[in-house]
């Protein structure tokens, strides 16, 4: 559950075992279920743990608590009609559109997602065991094999759309390409002759062979251990059958694992791709909002250099062009529309032929809800992946109550803010917790200011970049020179920044400002004031695990790491009060407000916001050898993976919350200790001690609701 805490900005949920409470920024839930019963607010800077006295003026959210559960999608509809529920939020697809029309319920229609079949690339540690889809050449062949036509008229009604290819083919990259991805589609379309053909070829050349109509390896049947979602809109179960039919009429024997998220994610995510758990899984994803540039898609989504931190990715041996192209445009590495075009139409082809993913469709979702609430959902993402609903969700024309949602699952894995849950309904819990410099704009793809004021974004004379908003300054040099003394890497043993040194430019300079009041009217949700030292924790920690000399480095965070850097140049506080930095960056977009997201350094890890001190906690755990925040690390380790909302983590970390705070520690202290003295050190501990001990969860962020 959220409860609405009225800090900056207000909010609350709730779920059947989880409360987020309002309070002054987003929040999310997972399958570590909090008590259900109302929890106190979180302590106040002076380390109480008294409930803070509700203000009569609501900031932030509008209700007063969000109640979450896990709903079955079959029964959404109905649930709602009977008042169980006031709104389901994870999309269903486009075959249950009458079923909801027919209700009378109201609902809201996006994009939402799009579904794939995704394949473990590993080569198995048991050299007794064969991976077919170790094979690049057979995953390929797969293109040929899915009738994806088919997939959309007899499963969605005829409401999706075929996908080939990792951009959405509602909008602009794809359009900008359409020449050669419709190429592609033509080239790959359904050809199951040709799919046996080179499964018939490659299996023999692997060492398999074919023994009564099936494949074999070493004398046993080759058995496909496939992960087939039963659980969501319902459609992944029907388009697992399909294609396992599919499989055993190439010659494979397909073991049809029926799964929800939460059973399946252990295996996928959780488990050494190596060790030869599974071979293929039914993937689902959904954008995080009306995406204007997809040119990250590739790297995100076939590339080891993967910011999402799943192990799989890392075992994935893609063609080295592929990863040129890949991770230049990523990273921006172009200076012209052309060049980018370019390396979008040589990336295409070669992410087919790779096929780490095999796309099915891109959906056409829609969120059923009762007639009397109100929210915002994104045209891109609809209501659960958006940024905005917590702020402004609400029953018409009141203010407070309990809003009750219901989705797909939740706790599927465990939260913390460097490597944790990355799950869509998961996250729509957290997003009411958390707030953050920028917002992106659900009908736009832009980006507003949100706790930030103003950005200047300078961009070298040439760029083809323009402004749409008047927060933003767009200008332009001819050279944009890195200052000698602005960070621009990490020394993890002296624990100092490294200077960039003179001569060295950018392509982009972003210089973000903060409002006056703002360390005043920011809180975490244990109390303390937002302050520099939580910018500049954000700042280390973008480089420290990634070195082998840290106490914290995870392997993992490498190729990332490195894909980051080789567009990043360095960062520089230029001022304390207002708050006011700049950053240098070869990494540009063609709108100066995606621009200004390379220099937000809110303390928003990717999977959660954080504080200075919750993140001291939490690499304490881990350079103790007790938890890990990423799943490859926890299980080459056999540690926890960490945990900021339940499970054996909890005692861990409060046990590193307790030794931190015996001796008030300012870690990285020859850095961190320039903007954190020890008096805040005690005090910060302190909070979130109190904090712990009233809501039984370290999950202290900024935004509109607290987890309760």
């Amino acid at each position: 559950m959220l409860r609405n805490r009225m800090f900056a900005l207000l909010g609350l949920l709730v779920i059947a075992s989880m409360v987020l409470a309002a309070c002054g920024a987003p929040a999310a839930t997972t399958e570590e279920a909090a008590p259900a019963t109302e929890a106190a607010a979180p302590a106040t800077e002076a380390a109480t743990a008294e409930p803070t006295p509700v203000p009569t003026t609501r900031h932030g959210g509008w209700l007063d608590e969000i109640a979450y559960s896990s709903v079955t999608a079959d029964s959404a509809v109905t649930q709602i009609t009977a008042g169980a529920i006031d709104i389901y939020t994870r999309g269903l697809a486009s075959d249950r559109v009458q079923e909801i029309k027919d209700a009378g319920v109201c609902y809201a229609q996006s994009y939402g997602g799009y579904y794939d079949i995704l394949f473990n690339p590993a080569v198995f540690t048991d050299t007794a065991k064969l991976n077919p889809f170790s094979n690049q050449k057979l995953r390929e062949a797969m293109n040929w094999a899915i009738d994806r036509n088919y997939i959309n008229q007899e499963i969605y009604g005829g409401g999706s759309l075929a996908k080939y290819t990792v951009f959405t083919t509602q909008l602009v990259d794809y359009t900008g390409v359409i020449e050669t991805a419709r190429g592609l589609e033509s080239y790959y379309a359904y050809n199951f002759d040709q799919a046996k053909a080179v499964v018939d070829a490659e299996m023999p050349a692997m060492g398999a062979e074919l023994v009564d109509g099936k494949w074999a390896f070493n004398g046993e049947p080759i058995v496909l251990a496939f992960l087939i979602r039963n659980d969501g809109d319902g459609t992944r179960l029907k388009i697992g059958d399909y294609f396992s039919d599919q499989l055993e009429k190439l010659g494979f024997t397909v073991d049809r694992q029926y799964r929800k998220s939460s059973e399946a994610s252990p295996i996928w995510i959780g488990s050494d791709p190596k060790e030869g758990q599974w071979n293929l899984y039914t993937a689902g994803w959904v954008s995080s909002g009306l995406t204007r540039d997809e040119k990250t898609g590739f790297q995100d989504m076939y590339l080891p250099s993967s910011s999402q931190g799943i192990p799989l990715f890392l075992e994935n041996a893609s063609d080295p062009a592929f990863v040129e192209a890949g991770d230049a445009l990523a990273n921006g590495a172009f200076s012209t529309l052309e060049e980018r075009r370019a390396l979008i139409e040589k990336a295409l082809p070669l992410s087919l032929k790779d096929s780490l993913q095999v796309w099915i469709v891109d959906q056409q979702v829609y969120s059923p809800f009762q007639c009397n609430v109100e929210a915002t959902y994104d045209l891109g993402s609809g209501l659960e992946a958006a940024q905005m609903p917590p702020y402004n969700i609400r029953f018409k024309d009141q203010e407070g109550g309990q809003l009750k949602v219901g989705t797909n699952d939740l706790f599927t894995d465990p939260w913390n803010p460097i490597g944790g849950s990355n799950w869509v309904w998961d996250g729509f819990v957290q997003k009411a917790t958390w707030s953050g410099s920028l917002m992106a704009d659900p009908y736009t793809g832009l980006y507003w200011p949100l706790r930030a004021e103003s950005a200047d974004v300078t961009v070298q004379t040439g760029l083809p970049v323009i402004t749409n908003t008047d927060w933003v300054t767009l200008n332009t040099a001819d050279t944009i020179e890195v200052p000698a003394d602005a960070w621009s890497d990490w020394d993890a043993t002296a624990q100092t920044f490294v200077p960039a040194g003179e001569g060295v430019t950018a392509k982009a300079k972003i210089v973000m400002t903060y409002p006056a009041d703002f360390f005043e009217v920011t809180k975490w949700h244990d109390g303390s004031n937002i302050s520099v030292g939580d910018f500049v924790m954000r700042m280390i920690m973008t480089f420290d695990q990634a070195k082998p000399e840290s106490a914290i480095y995870d392997e993992d965070s490498v190729p990332s790491y490195e894909a980051y850097k080789s567009t990043f140049k360095a960062v520089k506080i230029v001022s304390t009060d207002p708050l006011v930095i700049e950053t240098y960056t070869d990494r540009f977009y063609s709108d100066a407000e995606l621009i200004a997201t390379a220099g937000d350094w809110w303390p928003q890890y990717g999977f959660g916001e954080a504080s200075w001190h919750a993140i001291a906690m939490a690499n304490a755990a881990e350079a103790a050898g007790e938890t890990a925040y990423g799943t490859g690390k926890a299980d080459r380790n056999a540690v926890e993976w960490t945990n900021f909302i339940g499970g054996p983590s909890l005692d861990l970390l409060n046990g590193q919350l307790d030794t931190l705070a015996a001796a008030s520690t300012i870690p990285y202290s020859a850095t961190l200790g320039q903007y954190v003295t020890a008096d805040e050190a005690a005090a910060r501990y302190a909070n979130l001690k109190a904090f712990f001990e009233a809501n039984g969860h370290f999950w202290s962020q900024t935004g509109p609701y607290y987890l309760a």
